[in-house]
């Protein structure tokens, strides 16, 4: 097999179960919306606090619905030891890693398209941005960079729900921050201009966390 196409098998396999139970997306969706809708009844916002407060909940309710999603992308494989049919198939274990990584950001992806008309209507932000999209396409990649190595470390464990935060936020903080920065500027005054440092830091993020993980997937993978 050649890689993509192990690629493109696993993100087919990824899809169709999804399709026909709809858990990991409706789970990480009803989380973010629950963030959401809590924090805009908990703060009291006004048109001058609004672009502070608002890129730090949006953060907010797209990691910890991705850490959701990323539990549930090795779900099905860690069940009945089914993680060792993928590393015996005649792929490159890296395929395995990209399928389950671009999945991830496909899931997360539409999760946030379906929350930002919500949030606009409930913070009062504009969101048909193309630099607010790119900003969230390049957080969501390297948060999904690192989620999907480390959800791959705790699927092998018996307390993998609570391993993986421990073992994912630490080590997302760069591009948690970064984003949440980035996006702030772009709704505020400052616009794409003030911005761009952070999307460098996040395109650089993105680069060296795929090249890791790809690099090292093969050795998380061994018992």
């Amino acid at each position: 097999m050649t890689f993509w196409r192990a690629v493109s098998a696993i993100i087919a396999k990824d899809l169709t179960i999804e399709l026909r139970t709809k858990e990991t997306l409706s789970a990480m969706l009803i989380f973010a919306l629950m963030i959401v809708v809590i924090f805009d009844f908990a703060f009291d916002l006004h048109p001058e606090n609004t672009c502070e407060i608002a890129p730090g909940v949006l953060w907010v309710a797209f990691s910890f619905a991705g850490v959701l999603g990323f539990n549930r992308s090795f779900i099905t494989e860690g069940e009945g030891d089914c993680i060792e049919g993928l590393v015996l198939t005649p792929a490159d274990r890296s395929a395995i890693y990209m399928g389950k990584f671009l999945g991830n950001v496909l899931f997360m992806l539409v999760m946030e398209s379906m929350i930002l008309p919500i949030f606009a209507v409930l913070f009062g932000v504009p969101v048909l941005n193309p630099s607010l999209w790119l900003t969230i396409v390049l957080g969501t990649t390297g948060f999904a960079a690192v989620g999907t190595l480390f959800a791959a470390m705790a699927v092998t464990t018996g307390a993998r729900d609570t391993m993986l935060p421990l073992l994912l936020f630490p080590v997302a903080v760069p591009v948690i921050v970064a984003s949440t920065q980035a996006t702030g500027q772009i709704l505020g005054s400052q616009g794409l201009s003030e911005a761009r440092t952070w999307l460098r830091l996040l395109l650089a993020y993105d680069i060296v966390s795929i090249v890791l993980a790809l690099l090292g997937f093969e050795y998380v993978l061994e018992e």
